[in-house]
């Protein structure tokens, strides 16, 4: 079976594309963009990886569902289509950079800009049906992510993993911390961001620790 997926990312995932569970989701993906909406447009599906090869991974931010309404989801983690306006998680992401680094350069929600520098933007599904947030959980897709997260933490080194809310800290449990440095906070959606995401400066301390490891910080801005 054939999955489109960068070839770095595919040598250290080929061993879960045989398996019971992801022929089971191919078939239920396949199925669901035939008979209804999808997003995000199959060409994105496999994006977070194609634009953030394995080796160049420095930064991992974990994210729940691609976003369910029309035109948003492209395929990274939190962020949406250029033009599309900011959902109100990415506004206040934005303002804690803002509050962290100084002023943002660029307000678009694409956040391409940040993958090419290394960052894995990472949901843990990686397609929603329309309108139905949740819609393709339990369907195999958080075990494929899971083998992911699982081959960062145990092949490279000195990563950073961005968790936001209980379910992206459940799902970074077998991370590393030995290895890697994690950092958790409330989800910055507006239900919970005045909880302990305003104020937990995520990108400085990414960036410290990165120059620390003599990496390049990230570009946030």
């Amino acid at each position: 079976m054939e999955i489109k997926i960068d070839q770095s990312w595919k040598k250290h995932l080929e061993g879960e594309f045989e398996k019971t569970y992801f022929k089971k989701l191919v078939t239920f993906v396949k199925d669901a963009y035939k008979n209804e909406t999808v997003y995000p447009p199959p060409a994105y599906m496999f994006r977070a990886f194609d634009l953030c090869p394995f080796d160049k991974v420095e930064v991992v931010i974990l994210g729940q569902d691609p976003y369910h309404g029309p035109g948003q989801a492209n395929g990274l983690s939190f962020a949406v289509t250029e033009g599309v306006r900011l959902p109100p998680s990415l506004q206040n992401i934005f303002k804690e950079i803002e509050s962290d680094l100084g002023p943002v350069k660029h307000k678009d929600g694409d956040l391409s800009r940040w993958a090419t520098q290394g960052v894995l933007l990472l949901n843990a599904t990686l397609t929603v049906g329309a309108n139905v947030a949740g819609s393709h959980q339990s369907q195999g897709w958080e075990e494929f992510t899971d083998a992911a997260i699982k081959a960062l933490s145990k092949e490279r080194e000195h990563l950073v993993f961005i968790l936001w809310g209980n379910y992206a800290k459940n799902k970074g449990a077998h991370i590393d911390r030995e290895k890697h440095l994690v950092l958790e906070a409330a989800h910055p959606s507006p239900f919970s961001a005045y909880s302990g995401f305003f104020g937990s400066k995520p990108f400085s301390r990414a960036n410290n620790y990165l120059v620390a490891h003599g990496k390049k910080p990230i570009d946030w801005l």
